[in-house]
């Protein structure tokens, strides 16, 4: 083994070439604090700085991809796991539940029954809830969308219709939003599509119906204490009055 003043001497040289502590100590086996102490004082050129730089950067982009990598692999998992949760065969009852809470969610809770949503398989799922449930085929179904200016109508109108089977000729005059910045930074949007199910308000209350009863397993008890504080949405509201 040389002597510490012959590996000091080498540390030296190695780090005058450029080389990270990482590296020197790959050559010469002392500790990473016996390295600072005998280093410190020696400066790199703006060529080799640049090259650690450079060097550790890729070091930690490497990690960093890494990570992200093992955590999408946990994330596959968790979310296979959940599927394999899914009977391949949903029940009238778990269908007619399932989409009621959608509904809940995601629906008008007066008037017209109407979902709407940027979500393609969300709309799949009510489209085949409303028909598989209600028996609402897709041909009485209407459809709107929400887009951007820099989007083709057509194109998403013959996405939509591909996706659901909405005919169309049911989709009724789009609403386009002014042109915006934002846009471009979400390459997989199709637009917001409102799907309604025309003179369906016996409908809509059939559906309240469902949710209440839906509600009224897990805490039948709520109606009465909803009652009970019903004063609480009697709050004063400030006027703005104009000064003669």
């Amino acid at each position: 083994m040389k002597a510490k003043p012959q590996l000091k001497d080498d540390a030296i040289k190695l780090r005058m070439k450029g080389l990270s502590y990482r590296e020197i100590k790959q050559e010469i086996d002392v500790s990473k604090s016996t390295l600072s102490s005998w280093l410190k004082n020696i400066l790199l050129s703006p060529e080799h700085k640049q090259r650690l730089y450079t060097k550790q950067v890729a070091i930690l982009n490497l990690g960093s991809r890494s990570h992200h990598l093992r955590r999408q692999g946990e994330i596959s998992r968790i979310i296979g796991s959940a599927q394999n949760e899914v009977s391949a065969f949903l029940s009238d009852e778990t269908v007619k539940l399932l989409g009621a809470a959608i509904y809940w969610a995601e629906g008008t809770k007066k008037g017209t029954t109407r979902v709407t949503n940027s979500d393609p398989a969300l709309i799949l799922f009510m489209v085949y809830w409303l028909k598989r449930v209600f028996g609402i085929e897709t041909s009485s179904i209407r459809a709107w969308l929400n887009m951007y200016s820099q989007q083709d109508e057509k194109d998403l109108i013959a996405f939509w219709s591909d996706l659901t089977g909405i005919p169309a000729k049911n989709f009724g005059k789009s609403y386009i939003k002014p042109e915006s910045k934002n846009y471009k930074k979400n390459t997989l949007y199709y637009g917001t599509i409102q799907i309604s199910v025309p003179k369906s308000t016996d409908l809509q209350y059939r559906i309240q119906g469902l949710v209440r009863g839906f509600i009224s397993t897990i805490d039948p008890k709520l109606k009465s204490t909803i009652l009970r504080w019903e004063g609480l949405r009697d709050i004063q509201r400030t006027i703005n009055l104009v000064e003669e």
